[in-house]
């Protein structure tokens, strides 16, 4: 089940091929100019490879979660890893595919598919984390709309966005008890105000602090059903943490395609420093570590992809586990590996130390994972 059939490798050749055309050097040139990778996004959607999983009938390539994972995992693993992949299709166009209207469908997904729409994706609240059963962000119905108030924090992409899928909370009608919703939510609207939050965190996507104060929504910004909310979030943090793990395994494999390249060349005393196996273990122990998360994120796009979401649900998350602690090692060895030339600009590395810390953080952290683990799959009492 794990195994990729001909035509995802081939997948994967292409957009390898096309991310070989703009490299590291490229992303990092336009981080530092302050500048988007619009280039890149532009033409992997003209490609077809940003919507390689939305249904054809709205302009995708009707393919799963796993072939876009493995398109952002090949654009990592060439030094240009495209966070907003992991929100604008994964997460937002998924739940829109899953749970919206004909009318939404057809209105948003062929511009998500093509990458000429750009969606960012809003949980995470200060006093909250991601923790839905605790959000403030409110909407309460007005007339035939929604009046939506509320904070968000540590949101990605916003000045790229046209919308944002922000997740609320409604009292349910029956029994008063407030309940999940989504809406979406575009970002000139009234009331919706934007921060700049500033980070040490070398990418082109920025990070934001979202104010809503009373944004005016029409009933059809709902996505879904009022009832359904919990159940379309969770269709969406699952793609999410598994291209969350794809993300990171690109630039995992990114980094140690670098230090092996290093290691077969440095030489200082005699053979290349790749002979000694103080130099040459670790690498091959990142290559392992690498390698076991990649079959673990397979596998759990291969669930999520085949329907099964409670199985999905607990395999992403130990995907997303051993993802963010592969690449967290593989960064530093291959920053070891290249000794004082790891700290250098030339050889791009160094940027990749924070960036890396992203899997073990966000968009949910490895404690809530163990927490996830320790109770769904092991049966422990619950310890949060």
């Amino acid at each position: 089940m794990i195994l990729e059939s001909d035509e995802r490798q081939a997948l994967r050749r292409a957009v390898s091929d096309l991310a070989g055309k703009y490299g590291h050097d490229y992303y990092l040139r336009c981080t530092r100019a302050g500048e988007k990778t619009t280039e890149l996004w532009q033409e992997a959607g003209r490609l077809g490879y940003l919507g390689v999983h939305v249904p054809e009938e709205y302009g995708g390539g009707g393919g799963g979660i796993g072939d876009l994972a493995a398109v952002c995992e090949e654009l990592g693993a060439a030094g240009c890893p495209l966070l907003m992949m992991v929100v604008s299709p994964a997460i937002c166009a998924t739940v829109i595919s899953r749970f919206g209207t004909p009318e939404q469908k057809q209105r948003w997904l062929p511009g998500l598919a093509d990458g000429t729409k750009i969606f960012a994706f809003a949980i995470t609240e200060p006093d909250a984390g991601s923790n839905s059963h605790k959000l403030t962000t409110t909407a309460t119905r007005d007339g035939d709309g929604w009046l939506l108030s509320g904070r968000k924090t540590y949101i990605s992409g916003i000045d790229e966005a046209e919308a944002v899928l922000v997740v609320g909370r409604t009292a349910d009608e029956r029994t008063g008890r407030l309940k999940p919703v989504l809406f979406v939510v575009p970002t000139d609207a009234p009331g919706f105000t934007a921060q700049q939050i500033p980070t040490e965190l070398v990418a082109p996507e920025k990070q934001y602090n979202l104010f809503l104060d009373e944004v005016r929504l029409p009933d059809d910004a709902l996505v879904g059903s009022a009832d359904a909310g919990l159940l379309q979030l969770f269709a969406g943090l699952n793609p999410e943490r598994i291209m969350a793990s794809a993300f990171a395994l690109g630039m995992a494999r990114y980094a140690l395609s670098r230090a092996v390249e290093y290691a077969k060349t440095r030489a200082v005393w005699g053979p290349p420093i790749g002979a000694h196996q103080a130099i040459s273990h670790p690498l091959a122990a990142c290559h392992i570590e690498v390698e076991l998360a990649r079959l673990m994120t397979r596998e759990a796009a291969y669930l999520y992809d085949s329907g099964d979401d409670q199985a999905a649900g607990e395999a992403a998350n130990m995907a997303k586990y051993a993802a963010g602690e592969a690449t967290v090692k593989t960064v530093d060895q291959a920053i070891q590996t290249h000794g004082g030339n790891g700290l250098a600009t030339e050889y791009g590395l160094a940027t990749l130390l924070v960036a890396s810390r992203l899997g073990r953080i966000a968009p949910v952290s490895r404690e809530m994972i163990l927490n996830f683990v320790a109770q769904h799959s092991l049966g422990l009492p619950r310890s949060y």
